[in-house]
């Protein structure tokens, strides 16, 4: 099983628990012999789940634009880097590439990522499930909008229960693993 994972290119801030679940899920995937297939960053909590997937003696597939390569933004210590030519071409690639997907923190380009793959699912691209690790309440204001937006009937409640949120890596894990 491969699992696409997007987060942030920053950690967060120091005080937050946002690094320590990253690494904590990381881990809990390779122990469990399931592939992390992410942007191929080696910074932020890209870095911090790709290494912790590694050390655990996991397998880490990255995809990235030639742009952010010739940047030498990539990882250096990856199973396998995908190059793309852009950010369309690398999330086709990612999306193509995993049987469920996990947003960490992140910013926007994070939360565009995990509409986009809600979209496709919706309009029946995919039928892959997807979810979201809610580090110290981190998604809580999204969750409740999201509830309001389901009470307003602007997202079908069938729609809205697509999406899985946990609080610990284990449960959103085998949440996941249970809805492949």
């Amino acid at each position: 099983m491969k699992i696409a994972v997007y987060c942030g290119a920053s950690s967060g801030r120091p005080d937050a628990a946002y690094a320590q679940q990253a690494s904590r899920l990381g881990l809990s995937m390779a122990e469990q012999g399931i592939e992390l297939v992410y942007g191929g960053a080696g910074v932020g909590l890209m870095g911090i789940i790709a290494n912790a997937v590694l050390t655990a003696g996991g397998k880490v597939t990255g995809v990235m634009p030639a742009v952010l390569i010739e940047k030498e933004q990539a990882h250096a210590g990856l199973t396998e880097l995908i190059r793309v030519d852009d950010i369309h071409q690398r999330k086709a690639k990612m999306m193509d590439l995993a049987d469920a997907f996990v947003a960490l923190p992140g910013g926007t380009g994070t939360l565009e990522e995990l509409f986009e793959v809600w979209a496709w699912r919706q309009i029946g691209i995919h039928r892959k499930p997807f979810g979201l690790l809610n580090t110290d309440g981190y998604y809580d204001h999204l969750l409740r909008f999201l509830d309001h937006a389901t009470e307003q009937s602007f997202v079908r409640p069938e729609y809205r229960r697509f999406l899985v949120a946990a609080t610990e890596p284990e449960l959103l894990l085998s949440e996941l693993i249970n809805a492949v």
